[in-house]
């Protein structure tokens, strides 16, 4: 299988460096060579391709913003370049088809062409919407702190007051300008509006199954389809608990690999 294959990179070394290498491997074709995010976002409007190699760090219009540009449903199988050594390798590692740091090396470079190969043969190669995201903003970030998520909530107990541990959190309800949590068959008025509570909760823990709750994952216990827009779950204590389709969409992401 021949791949018709661009490679985009501010930088006429790293564009040719990449050349020099896939030359050895028979089945890439390449059929462009971009030197910014413009050019880039112009040929994948208009020509067929099968895979990209994708640079980061560019002027103007970097690696992410081309991805956001040309839109999911029209990307290529997509190997990133980046120079990031720390959270971007991290996320990528788990989110992406592949990326390589530079200096690319040629032993890398073939390890990636087996991934991509392996998605292609499998009919998987295109990332899912929330996957590319999490991959995208992982880079994004990589200059700046991690977001750290509160590890405890200040709540009323009767005449005093806890730090109630957010593990410790079953799931929690909408109340108006408040958010009941519930723990260990027990409620805690917070006064937060579910939906500020549901920005500022780790996203790989908490999830938003629907306007009025947000549930912790290792809670729950059973997931039912109930028509074609709703469901419930079902939490460990057998608490039940209504799901919209969003919420069912948002579920389902998760249990992709």
């Amino acid at each position: 299988m021949t791949l018709r294959t661009v490679i985009v990179d501010d930088e006429q070394l790293g564009r040719e460096l990449l050349r020099i290498l896939l030359a050895d491997h028979t089945e890439i074709q390449i059929v462009a060579e971009c030197k910014n995010g413009q050019e880039a976002i112009d040929y994948l409007r208009s020509e067929p391709v099968d895979l990209l190699f994708l640079d980061v760090q560019m002027p103007k219009i970097g690696g992410f913003d081309v991805v956001e540009r040309v839109g999911l449903q029209h990307l290529p199988p997509t190997v990133f370049v980046t120079a990031y050594q720390e959270h971007a390798v991290r996320a990528f590692d788990v989110h992406a088809i592949d990326y390589l740091t530079k200096p690319v090396q040629a032993e890398r470079l073939q390890t990636a062409l087996e991934r991509v190969r392996e998605k292609i043969d499998a009919k998987a190669a295109l990332l899912t919407h929330s996957q590319l995201t999490y991959a995208l903003n992982g880079l994004r970030d990589t200059n700046e702190e991690p977001k750290e998520y509160p590890s405890r909530f200040l709540v009323k107990d009767g005449a005093k007051e806890i730090l109630l541990p957010v593990e410790k959190i079953e799931w929690i309800e909408a109340a108006e300008y408040y958010s009941c949590l519930h723990s260990n068959g027990r409620r805690f008025m917070l006064r937060e509006t579910i939906s500020d509570l549901s920005k500022r909760l780790d996203p790989g823990q908490f999830i938003r199954i629907h306007r009025s709750s947000i549930v912790n994952l290792n809670q729950i216990s059973e997931i039912y389809r109930e028509g074609q827009r709703e469901g419930s779950v079902i939490l460990l204590d057998g608490q039940k608990l209504r799901m919209s389709k969003t919420g069912r969409q948002k579920l389902a992401e998760i249990g992709k690999p």
